[in-house]
């Protein structure tokens, strides 16, 4: 061995035996410290982070509020802790030797009840700690900085007990840290699609206060006979507005042009179907249209605010107007919500009637699976490509969250068209595509195709193919073209 050798092994000596010098003195700091609150309060925390129980009691609590990304991170941090505890206990407790501390000048009040026998690098309970605070932080940021002070004093609260040496405790958040945040790479958390804000383009619109001027049509057989009771309640709010009530044999269409040459606001109560109808009709004849819910799920009217007849009531009695888009279907059919081929509705009825008994995401996940097995693929060519695929939505604006189960629309006025597509005929594409699901990659799969555009056109290549939109199954296509028309439809919706 050389001297050069021999003295850099002198020093790597030297420096680890500063620093458990360092780390005693600090431990026994901490250890002699007469402070009341240690005494009381460490006791009591590390008992409560004993096998984690703090951290599952904290994730029972997030998942009963109900939040999206808390019920994520509930479920990361639980991972991320599980992950950790089997490394820290199986792995690294047994490649560092080191024993517990001398607990003499620990204050007798303050000792663990039981001192654990296995080595003391690293913390375990500091680990998981710092596992599940990260893991929670990657899905809620503020919860996990939240989390990570009190994991902090859980790690505090090891060597104030003498359980463990100030070293232990950050070479456990040091592994905990790493396995949520290696786990955050394996499967990304979801981060919410920040959309741009802008000014919404409102419509100078005079005040009906008694809805003078307001021509409403509507179907009172509409919604299992919630049309009946929109037309009772709007009797009785809006006294002047004139109601024109569809019968079995009208015409929707007819009626509702008809209705609109005499109108200064034609408003509508139907399905969504209806109201789609009733927006082309709005817009040709240059009339603001108000939106009543009487169908059977009011997407549209839900999502530019006027969810009960009150709320339509009271933007037409303050006169608030603003514009919203629409999707022009090739030149002579409007799309407000959505638009779908192959199996995309049967997607979302199975959905739908599963994710109140089994949550929206194993709902999601079987709904895909019986969709990809049993739905009929289509062929369809679009830029340049051809593919296949099973499952196609089309969205009036953009739809979040990303991925294949959109759900709601935080503004109509982007001037964008929102494309959701899977790719089926692939080897082993159903495998692929609901295994992506599941470990919350779908949006990084090659299978998985999705664009915000302000025009969108395919050909379907084995003929014209049967299209939905807005609840409602048109003819076959064998060519679509969708043009967004950027703030083409005034609508009558609250401003707040």
């Amino acid at each position: 061995m050389t001297s050069r050798s021999l003295l850099e092994g002198q020093g790597i000596r030297q420096i680890t035996g500063g620093l458990g010098t360092l780390d005693r003195e600090l431990f026994e700091a901490v250890a002699e410290s007469p402070t009341a609150l240690l005494d009381k309060a460490m006791p009591v925390l590390t008992r409560a982070a004993d096998h984690s129980k703090l951290w599952f009691a904290i994730a029972a609590a997030l998942v009963a509020t109900g939040s999206p990304s808390a019920r994520r991170g509930a479920g990361r941090g639980v991972v991320s802790l599980a992950v950790t505890s089997l490394v820290t206990n199986q792995v690294a407790k047994r490649v560092w030797k080191r024993p517990r501390p001398n607990t003499s000048r620990v204050p007798l009040v303050r000792r663990a009840r039981r001192m654990p026998t296995s080595n003391s690098l690293p913390s375990g309970h500091s680990a998981s700690a710092a596992a599940f605070a990260v893991g929670v932080g990657l899905e809620n940021p503020p919860l996990g900085l939240g989390l990570a002070l009190l994991a902090g004093l859980v790690g505090l609260s090891r060597v104030a007990t003498g359980a463990h040496y100030p070293g232990d405790v950050f070479a456990g958040f040091g592994i905990g840290a790493a396995i949520a945040v290696l786990g955050g790479r394996l499967v990304p958390p979801i981060v919410p699609a920040k959309l741009p804000t802008t000014e919404p383009l409102l419509v100078d619109t005079p005040q009906r206060p008694d809805g003078d001027g307001v021509v409403l049509v509507i179907n009172p057989a509409s919604g299992s006979g919630t049309g009946t009771r929109v037309i009772e309640e709007v009797r009785e709010k809006l006294p002047k507005a004139e109601i024109v009530e569809l019968g079995g044999d009208d015409d929707p269409e007819t009626v509702l042009r008809e209705a609109a040459q005499r109108a200064e606001v034609l408003g509508v109560g139907g399905g969504d179907g209806t109201v789609s109808c009733a927006a082309g009709v709005a817009i040709a004849a240059g009339v603001p249209l108000a939106v009543f819910p009487a169908g059977t799920f009011n997407h549209f009217a839900k999502d530019i605010g006027c969810d009960t007849v009150e709320r339509t009531v009271s933007a037409i009695r303050a006169g608030d107007v603003s514009c919203v888009d629409v999707v022009r279907l090739n030149e002579d059919h409007l799309v407000i919500n959505t638009a779908s081929i192959a199996a995309y509705p049967q997607f979302v009825r199975t959905r739908e009637k599963l994710e109140h008994k089994i949550g929206k995401p194993l709902a999601g996940l079987y709904a895909m699976l019986h969709t990809l097995r049993k739905g009929t693929p289509v062929r369809i060519r679009f830029d340049n490509k051809t593919i296949q695929t099973s499952l196609f939505f089309l969205g009036n604006s953009l739809y979040l969250p990303s991925g294949f189960a959109p759900s709601r629309r935080t503004r109509m006025d982007d001037g964008l068209i929102d494309i959701r597509i899977l790719e089926a005929g692939r080897r082993l594409s159903t495998l692929r595509i609901v295994s992506a699901l599941a470990l919350g990659r779908l949006e990084r799969s090659p299978l998985y195709h999705e664009m915000q555009v302000p025009e969108f056109s395919f050909e379907a290549v084995d003929g014209p193919t049967p299209l939905a939109h807005d609840g409602e199954v048109e003819h076959a296509f064998e060519r679509a073209s969708f043009t967004a028309r950027y703030r083409a439809l005034p609508v009558f919706r609250p401003r707040s």
